[in-house]
């Protein structure tokens, strides 16, 4: 089963200083047809202005994280980390039994990231960080895992049952990834053109998929994509 989401279906919070796309309900958009999928909480688009960000604040129980697609993100949290997070970088932050943390774009151009929540596999658990780059090389036309609940393949490491692949495509590149049906997928377009499972998707686009047994993309026009192998709940 295929479900289609434009990207213009989405929730749009806009601060002046952030302009935020929200694929499922979140702060003061709500849908409740579109309250996650599977284990998969949270997909925010963001675009932080200059000298601008996220004051300190916090979270519990829950695995957050940050996919920088341009610019970079400043973060400094209650663990001790000070930390740069460029773009290619995959940042975790397992809130578990609470953290408080900011994030902010100190350049002097625009940071474009993709917030990701996920409901966490254990509770009641030490928060903890984590923080991998992943280059071009590594994703262009293929899937490449670079978050698991196992950190395979050197994947950053998730207290979630989630596998989440990232992958570049252009032209005649495809790629094909078996999947559980008893599992769901969720197929994000961060930019570019893609088909997957016979699907022309859009940047901001989602497949939402259940009780499939592949995902296969083709056709890629300057394509970067994100698949989520998620619990179903």
């Amino acid at each position: 089963m295929l479900n289609l989401r434009k990207s213009d279906e989405r929730g749009i919070a806009d601060h002046g200083w952030l302009k935020s796309y929200h694929s499922f309900s979140f702060a003061n958009y709500y849908d409740p047809k579109f309250m996650g999928w599977g284990n998969l909480r949270v997909i925010n688009e963001d675009r932080i202005n200059p000298d601008q960000g996220f004051g300190e604040h916090g979270h519990r129980e829950m695995e957050i994280i940050s996919y920088v697609l341009s610019g970079e993100l400043a973060h400094q949290d209650s663990l001790g980390n000070i930390k740069s997070i460029p773009s290619g970088d995959v940042q975790r932050m397992s809130a578990g039994t609470g953290v408080t943390h900011s994030e902010f774009n100190h350049s002097e151009k625009q940071t474009h990231f993709l917030q990701i929540w996920i409901e966490p596999k254990l509770k009641v658990i030490a928060p903890h960080y984590e923080q991998k780059t992943f280059s071009e090389k590594d994703k262009d036309g293929r899937l490449k895992l670079i978050v698991s609940s196992d950190g395979d393949d050197g994947s950053v490491k998730v207290n979630a049952d989630v596998c989440l692949y990232a992958g570049l495509f252009n032209d005649d590149q495809q790629a094909a990834l078996l999947i559980d049906p008893c599992r769901k997928v969720y197929v994000h377009v961060v930019r570019g053109a893609i088909t997957v499972n016979d699907v022309i998707l859009s940047g901001g686009d989602a497949l939402m998929m259940s009780e499939e047994r592949e995902v296969i993309v083709s056709n890629g026009q300057n394509a970067e994509v994100l698949v989520f192998d998620l619990k179903a709940n």
